[in-house]
């Protein structure tokens, strides 16, 4: 294994830019460079490439004794890209078990809460909305802590403590003896079912490698969150108006009981942490054994994990033009599919007189739409790598692999709006408003799908930050919108209320168009994917050239003795200090 001095990194891009930068711009850019040189050292030690020792870090040379550092070799069967499809598909079928839950649990109340409210005395169509409400402010808190903390400290843990504390919440919801009480525990478990949705995106990527299986598996994660708030009205309503509203959340307690068995089957997937283990296992087999593992040579103070790491989705958010524009288009679709669990009985009970359980069900037709938008996906996927194997032009824009389905989903949402609004009369029968939830699922899929998997196309090693980034964006708005759905269907009616929004949707349906005509230039001047374009293509200088000279340099370490066998039988490359000028 080659380990380079740290000039071999080259010029810190923070240093290059900040002459053209204020004092602002350059706290940040020396906080995205440190950010990517930092996780692109620990990337290429993991995959045995020297990157030289994090700055004020140890460096032995063969005076003092040698320092191994643990790496994946080739095809490393603990490598989590290398495990089986079998594994990868449980693994996601679990993650999509654990998001259900997420999900159902924000809209588990809406049909139970005429019955709470009249139980508790609730009379503001204000207050009624906080079930909801305080559940997504939950989502909008939680992935700031939880996705950077899983790039920091591993994805298993992070995903099976906060889903305990997700089920204790729905216990406590089920048992709540008063109003307040119960949205507190809507609060606290509202902060640890949003752990999934940023966690998640994360565990995609660290199993999948290739980008075309890495986008399947976000169009299924994006499917999967939509059902989870469909099933949660059918649910409740049925529940609240025959077997009372706390059934509503008993039945929750029980699905996320039967989860957490599943849950316990998922393996850790984040590399670090898996080098990690396998580092202290060599260790305590053998305890003179100078082992490390990249995570250890990269372990921040709590100063710097609250600076960096913390605050990663946040300076995306404010300095990131790809992450912000996305979350305000995001918000805004995200918010909408919110209200709808207002309006729709609004619209199908006060109009239609339908029942509340029945109401329930007409929020099916968004779950065909969504389930519809799937083989497009595949389609387009395999339309795309067809075009690519002949090599079409057009395939070598990175906004054409992702962005083209947003482009046909964005005008479908806006158009089933206008669709829901004027339609929803009485002299029509529910079914045709109810029909609108087609290309309304439909397009809220898309859209996600498109503009989620261009965001960890854009940001790979830092996929969790960018998804948490946006979902605590759009649970924000998500959060304030629905307190005006009332007020605003009953001054606007039905059909003023949904060509507003349907207004609002069309406006912004041109973001993907704007990303392709100028998302080159928008990356190309972005500090973030400046620093992490730079460090991976310097990560994959020192591949091809470690693979070039692999042979002669496993040769002359083998003579010089310079290897070691820890108890699992994996042989990890050591090496004195290779000058720069050897490489």
């Amino acid at each position: 294994m080659l380990v380079l001095t740290g000039d071999d990194i080259g010029e810190p891009l923070a240093s290059r830019r900040s002459h053209s930068q204020g004092p602002l711009g350059r706290i940040v850019s020396n906080l995205d460079e440190k950010d990517a040189e930092a996780r692109y050292r620990e990337e290429a030690a993991d995959n045995g490439v020297g990157a030289g020792p994090p700055r004020g870090g140890s460096q032995t040379d063969a005076s003092d004794g040698e320092e191994t550092i643990v790496a994946w070799e080739e095809k490393d069967p603990e490598n989590p890209y290398s495990w089986s499809e079998k594994r990868k598909l449980w693994i996601l079928t679990t993650t999509m078990i654990v998001i259900v839950n997420s999900t159902m649990g924000s809209s588990l109340p809406s049909n139970a809460i005429p019955f709470m409210a009249k139980e508790w005395g609730v009379a503001s169509d204000q207050e009624k909305v906080l079930p909801m409400s305080t559940y997504l402010i939950g989502y909008v808190l939680g992935p700031f802590l939880w996705a950077p903390l899983s790039e920091q400290f591993g994805r298993r843990d992070i995903t099976a403590y906060t889903f305990l504390a997700f089920t204790l919440g729905t216990l406590a919801c089920a048992l709540s003896p008063n109003w307040a009480a119960f949205l507190f525990f809507r609060l606290f478990t509202g902060i640890f079912a949003s752990a999934p949705i940023g966690v998640v995106t994360g565990i995609i990527a660290d199993i999948y490698g290739d980008a075309r299986s890495r986008g399947r598996a976000m169009a299924i994660f994006m499917s999967t969150t939509v059902f989870g708030p469909l099933l949660a009205p059918v649910i409740s309503g049925f529940a609240s108006s025959t077997i009372g509203w706390r059934w509503s959340f008993w039945i929750g307690l029980i699905y996320a009981g039967f989860s957490l068995l599943i849950l316990a089957t998922l393996p850790e997937t984040y590399g670090p942490v898996l080098l990690l283990r396998r580092a202290k296992k060599i260790r305590k087999a053998d305890p003179n054994a100078r082992v490390v593992a990249p995570h250890e040579l990269e372990r921040k103070s709590l100063t710097e994990l609250a600076a960096v790491v913390l605050t990663r989705p946040l300076r995306m958010i404010a300095f990131e033009p790809l992450v912000n524009t996305t979350c305000v288009y995001l918000a805004l679709v995200y918010a909408i599919f919110y209200m709808s669990f207002q309006a729709f009985p609004i619209i199908f009970q006060g109009v239609y007189g339908l029942s509340p359980g029945v109401c329930g069900l007409t929020y099916m037709a968004i779950g065909v739409g969504s389930m519809i938008a799937l083989p497009f996906f595949w389609w387009y996927d395999h339309f795309l790598a067809r075009a690519r194997a002949c090599d079409a032009p057009w395939t070598q824009k990175e906004e054409y692999v992702r962005l083209p389905l947003a482009c046909i989903g964005g005008p479908m949402f806006a158009i089933s709006l206008f669709w829901l609004g004027w339609s929803a009369r009485a002299e029509v029968s529910f079914v045709a408003p109810m029909l609108a939830g087609i290309p309304f699922g439909f397009g809220f899929v898309a859209i996600f799908m498109a503009l989620l998997n261009y965001l960890t196309d854009a940001y790979e090693i830092f996929a969790a930050s960018a998804s948490a980034a946006t979902s605590g964006a759009r649970s924000l708005i998500a959060t304030v919108l629905p307190l005006a759905t009332t007020p605003m269907f009953a001054r606007l009616g039905i059909s003023g209320a949904c060509s507003l929004l349907g207004g609002l949707s069309l406006l912004m349906s041109g973001v993907p168009f704007l990303f392709i005509w100028q998302g080159q230039n928008i990356r190309d001047n972005s500090p973030f994917c400046i620093a992490l374009k730079e460090r991976k293509k310097e990560l994959e200088r020192k591949v091809e050239e470690q693979r070039r000279r692999r042979g002669p340099l496993n040769q002359g370490v083998g003579e010089a003795g310079g290897s070691f066998s820890g108890s699992s039988g994996t042989e990890v490359a050591t090496s004195p200090r290779i000058e720069k000028e050897e490489v």
